[in-house]
């Protein structure tokens, strides 16, 4: 018997119209989450890309007129001790959007300029009415003013912060460390100098550490800023360097300049007199002649005698002395009496060509050598070098040398005779001290300390003794150059200086340009008045910072130099 088959039973019409209700319902929520997915999208990436815009073409965008561009972040610049000298600060910035400006203009100009009284009424105004879109209103303003400009409701003034850069010493070692621009770049200076070094993400996390010492740094600038005020001078410079690394423990140039605010300097004042300067500088040049000749043989004994007239007729033209011999007289009288006659012979001896090959030796025929973009070239007599331009030169008269690189050569003559070239960077294992380069015997170094220490202790630069610190050094009085013509009443005045000089370890030297005469110079407007005793006040100042302990029983070998002393009879 065959099994029945099963039989087919139909569905029911109602449960197939549910079931295609349902996966239509399905469908319809599929496509509106579908759709709804796409608008949120939609929406965020409009969001984003209007957050882009704004970020690269908004109101606050860009550092010049009307946009703002994000400053990166800048490394520190630090003295030798790690004290700050330049930072990156997070500032509140107050600017104006004139065309979105809904309140009374008028009215908002006076309340402007009653808060930032730096412009009238009118130009605050005459720039909300501008039509402009933005305008910077204060830079590194105070949280006071930002409160005061806040509660003013305006919808057009923006408030904002952003990267600054801050020299919290103010003045101090300006012209060193300079200043950046508008778009946080350096302009001047260390930072213009190691702009890339301090800008890039991959350095400027380190500071950058100086050779500069605050505490000297503001000690030098204290007394040449007292000098320079007393005797009316126009400029002024120093420079004080260790003399075995070349390291640069202060330099100035005055007026003096405030990297905070640059732009509201006399142009005048942002010269580096100290490195861009260069000036004839006189009778400072006297120690390397002697020092030239000596090494070359030429001068045996600081004994050795040397015609001295009152006046010299040489090459068609006349020398002069100050103080006048009118005698024969020794080395160790020409260096005391600082005889321009005396120093005229003996660079007659050395004669132009080893002049030349020394000078360039100790570089003081080229550009300044530090690091600094603000450098000046020296100027020599060139091709017009001759028999007679030899004698100028060598008692510092044709050539003009910057105060640093004076500072140098005497850096070069008594650390025993080794140049090194100077530095603003610290030397330390990060930046190690570079080989010399031999310009002087270290003999001819050795034997030149006391004549330098007699000049202080009996001739042109007794002002500038620091008692127990062994003060070596030279004046230079020099008739400034003006017009093509050298003044008989203008000057240039300077001292370069080295202590202590039995084991020398520091060169100081001051320069002012311009002084004018005093009653206590008895009208007198020469360097032994003026400018030695800014070395004398700023050693004695500086030398206990630096260890430099005073002792009044230590003095270099004087009896090389005393027996051929002829003192003046009163």
């Amino acid at each position: 018997m065959n099994a029945p088959s099963p039989a087919l039973v139909a569905p029911r019409p109602e449960r197939l119209r549910l079931v295609g209700q349902r996966r239509q319902l399905l469908a319809l929520m599929h496509q509106r989450l579908m759709f709804g997915m796409i608008v949120y999208a939609g929406i965020v990436a409009i969001i984003a890309l209007r957050i882009l815009y704004l970020a690269a073409f908004g109101d606050h965008a860009g550092r010049k007129e009307s946009l703002t561009q994000l400053i990166p972040d800048r490394g520190d610049i630090v003295d030798r001790n790690g004290d700050p000298l330049a930072r990156t600060i997070d500032a509140w910035t107050i600017a104006i959007h004139p065309n979105k400006v809904i309140g009374d203009k008028l009215a908002l100009a006076r309340q402007l300029a009653r808060l930032m009284p730096e412009q009238s009424e009118e130009q605050y105004f005459a720039l909300l009415r501008s039509g402009k879109p933005f305008f910077y209103l204060r830079r590194r303003a105070s949280p006071g003013l930002v409160e005061a400009v806040n509660a003013l409701g305006e919808p057009g003034l923006a408030i904002q912060r952003e990267p600054d850069r801050l020299y919290p010493q103010t003045t101090l070692a300006a012209h060193v460390l300079g200043y950046t621009d508008i778009d946080g770049h350096g302009v001047a200076g260390m930072e213009r100098a190691f702009d890339q070094r301090l800008s890039d993400a991959a350095t400027r996390g380190e500071p950058l550490v100086l050779s500069i010492d605050s505490r000297v740094q503001q000690a030098l600038e204290h007394e040449l800023m007292a000098a320079m005020t007393h005797f009316s001078a126009i400029g002024a410079a120093g420079v004080i360097m260790d003399v075995k690394t070349g390291e640069v423990l202060a330099m100035t140039s005055l007026p003096e300049v405030n990297p905070n605010a640059p732009g509201a300097v006399n142009p005048d004042a942002r010269f580096n007199r100290a490195t861009q300067g260069v000036y004839e500088l006189g009778s400072t040049f006297k120690p390397f002649t002697v020092a030239m000749a000596m090494d070359s043989g030429l001068i045996k004994s600081f004994g050795q005698m040397y015609d001295c007239p009152n006046t010299l007729p040489i090459y068609g033209h006349i020398v002069h002395d100050t103080h006048p011999f009118g005698r024969a007289c020794s080395v160790a009288d020409i260096m005391r009496e600082s005889s321009n006659i005396g120093t005229a012979r003996i660079a007659d001896q050395l004669g132009t060509e080893r002049q030349k090959a020394w000078l360039k030796k100790m570089g003081f025929t080229g550009p300044v050598p530090i690091e600094l973009k603000e450098r000046g070239r020296a100027l020599t007599p060139g091709s017009r070098w001759g028999p007679f331009e030899t004698l100028t030169v060598g008692f510092g008269q044709g050539i003009a040398v910057a105060p640093l690189q004076l500072a140098m050569g005497y850096q070069t003559l008594f650390n025993g005779g080794v140049f090194h070239q100077p530095t603003l960077v610290k030397v330390d294992r990060a930046h190690p001290l570079t080989a010399g380069k031999r310009v002087f015997s270290e003999e001819t170094s050795l034997r030149m300390r006391p004549l330098l220490r007699v000049v202080v202790m009996k001739g042109t630069g007794k002002k500038a003794d620091a008692p127990g610190y062994r003060v070596g050094g030279k004046t230079g009085t020099a008739q400034k150059l003006i017009n093509g013509r050298y003044s008989q009443t203008i000057n240039i005045t300077s001292f370069a200086g080295v202590f202590p000089m039995d084991e020398p370890r520091y060169v100081v030297v001051a320069m002012l340009d311009e002084p004018k005469a005093t009653k206590e110079t008895y009208g007198f407007t020469t360097a032994g008045w003026n400018v030695a005793p800014v070395v004398s006040q700023t050693i004695s100042r500086i030398a206990p910072m630096l260890g430099v302990q005073p002792d009044m029983n230590r003095e270099p070998d004087m009896s090389t130099v005393l027996p051929y002393i002829v003192e003046k009879k009163d």
